[in-house]
């Protein structure tokens, strides 16, 4: 185990009863990993928190959750010192952006209870950046203040960027005249999918997309990097960041009061150590995050990732699609919706065929049949009857 891992073990010990029972039971610190299922039933028997606290209730001012879109959300406490620790890897996904104090940041988020852009909000702040505000606003209002504040930054997922520009059409907004020069873009992969980000880019005249990872767990982890679009760099001044068989494992070093030690994260990257192009030396996840264990379905014997089937949809031009993930008595099928004209939907299954190798039937729906998504979409639906 790294030195700086056993540095985090001294701080957080003994405070901290959910590390100090996990490595009662270990043989081996190498053996030490985090689960999110672990999480989950420590918070379930001893609510609300659980025990991954270092410090006294009293010392927390900051509670977060996930959006428990993959289950029970997790409850997340941080005290003063872990978000300004959070803030400060804020800053660098700025700094990589290109993004200063001189900037007019919008952030179209709810600004629920999830940790999204808070920290985002609050560095921009911390900067000197003037900070706007997005929740509670419906997208015609939103578009309207992107205008009028002459913002030049706008925060949300790949999703509600496209979304933003098809209601400015629908709106006869003309977003020619936006002063957006960077989105910065997270809580899905479209950020480092070439063909969502090169439409995202199109529909924004002007603005160059910028991506971004973290989770409420972790913290923000990465940014986009400024030479090479479609590769993300972890903060490895914060982080000690492993890949195990293709998975992305955590370990954040300034999160003490709620800390993370070997977390596997689910993410599905492709690492590459060395100095990168944009002189960073921090370790490069080229094509960003793949997509997630969880997420990959297997048809007929062939592994596919939702970012897969998006950079074939997107790159035929496609506004907005869902894919219905049927199992039966062991068999996987998929069906994709899309909305495009009729005629369309042949040559989207040939170009579906020829990047993943397997036949995809795709039917076509009137355009704004399917649900738009301020946050991250719910594109992919499942049905088991096994």
């Amino acid at each position: 185990m790294s030195a700086p891992i056993r540095g985090l073990l001294d701080k957080i010990l003994p405070g901290n009863l959910f590390y100090a029972r996990k490595l009662e039971s270990l043989d081996s610190l190498d053996n030490l990993f985090t689960l999110k299922q672990e999480l989950i039933a420590d918070q379930a028997a001893n609510p609300p928190y659980g025990t991954n606290l270092t410090f006294p209730l009293d010392r927390y001012t900051r509670f977060c959750q996930t959006s428990g879109t993959s289950g029970h959300p997790l409850h997340w406490l941080d005290t003063p010192e872990s978000w300004s620790w959070m803030l400060d890897n804020w800053d660098r996904v700025y700094q990589a952006a290109s993004i200063t104090s001189n900037d007019h940041i919008f952030f179209a988020f709810s600004f629920g209870p999830f940790l999204g852009f808070w920290t985002a909000f609050e560095a921009a702040t911390r900067m000197g950046a003037l900070a706007i505000p997005g929740g509670g606003m419906r997208t015609a209002v939103r578009l309207r203040t992107i205008l009028e504040t002459r913002a030049t930054v706008l925060c949300c997922t790949p999703t509600y960027a496209i979304r933003l520009a098809e209601a400015a059409t629908e709106e006869k907004i003309d977003m020619g005249h936006s002063n957006i020069r960077r989105i910065v873009v997270a809580g899905e992969p479209g950020g480092s999918i070439a063909a969502t980000r090169g439409h995202i880019e199109k529909l924004w005249p002007g603005a160059r997309v910028v991506d971004h990872h973290g989770m409420t767990e972790t913290g923000p982890v990465s940014y986009g990097c400024p030479m090479r679009p479609g590769v993300l760099h972890v903060i490895e001044s914060s982080f000690v960041a492993e890949v195990i068989d293709g998975e992305l494992i955590l370990t954040n070093l300034g999160r003490i009061g709620s800390p993370l030690i070997r977390y596997r994260t689910g993410d599905v990257v492709h690492a590459v150590r060395g100095q990168c192009i944009c002189e960073s030396s921090d370790v490069a996840l080229e094509g960003g995050i793949l997509g997630r264990t969880d997420d990959m379905v297997v048809v007929r014997g062939v592994n596919i990732y939702p970012s897969a089937v998006e950079e074939v949809l997107r790159s035929e031009g496609v506004t907005e699609y869902r894919v219905e993930v049927r199992t039966e008595r062991a068999l996987t099928e998929l069906h994709i919706q899309v909305e495009a004209e009729s005629g369309a939907t042949h040559r989207l299954e040939a170009a579906l065929t020829n990047a993943l190798s397997l036949r995809i039937p795709v039917s076509s729906v009137v355009s704004g049949t399917l649900p738009r998504f301020e946050a991250k979409a719910k594109r992919w639906i499942r049905y088991d009857r096994s």
